[in-house]
């Protein structure tokens, strides 16, 4: 993760130096300077976050030039074999962007079908073993 936290450490400070120059040659354009600003504080949010991994569990088996594949091997998490609620979130995400276009009764259904399949995606194995 300490090789993740220097590239979007890096990227931060392109970042900020393009926002710094971008602010002072257009003459404080705002939705350019906002999003050049946006972009420097999610690639620092990110070099912060693979910082502070790393610093709290060290360095993985990917970053030892001495490590095994077996090193990582194992389970890795629960996956549902038969699920609906993908299809119906992914329905849901695309009415909603179609009821952007169409209209306001579009997007409010779409949001409830969105908001079933999700609902469904994070409840669907509650009290199950």
């Amino acid at each position: 993760m300490k090789a993740e936290a220097y590239l979007f450490a890096g990227v931060a400070c392109f970042f900020l130096g393009t926002d710094a120059g971008y602010a002072w040659w257009s003459g404080r354009e705002p939705a350019g300077t906002a999003v050049l600003t946006v972009s420097f504080v999610m690639s620092s949010l990110m070099s912060f976050f693979f910082a502070m991994n790393y610093r709290r569990r060290g360095p993985r088996p990917e970053d030892r030039k001495d490590s095994q594949v077996a090193e990582r091997a194992g389970r890795l998490d629960f996956f549902p074999p038969h699920s609906a609620y993908p299809v119906l979130t992914a329905l849901g995400v695309a009415l909603l962007a179609v009821g952007v276009v169409y209209g306001l009764w579009l997007f409010l259904l779409a949001a409830g079908v969105l908001a079933a399949g999700v609902g469904g995606l994070v409840f669907q194995f509650v009290g199950r073993p």
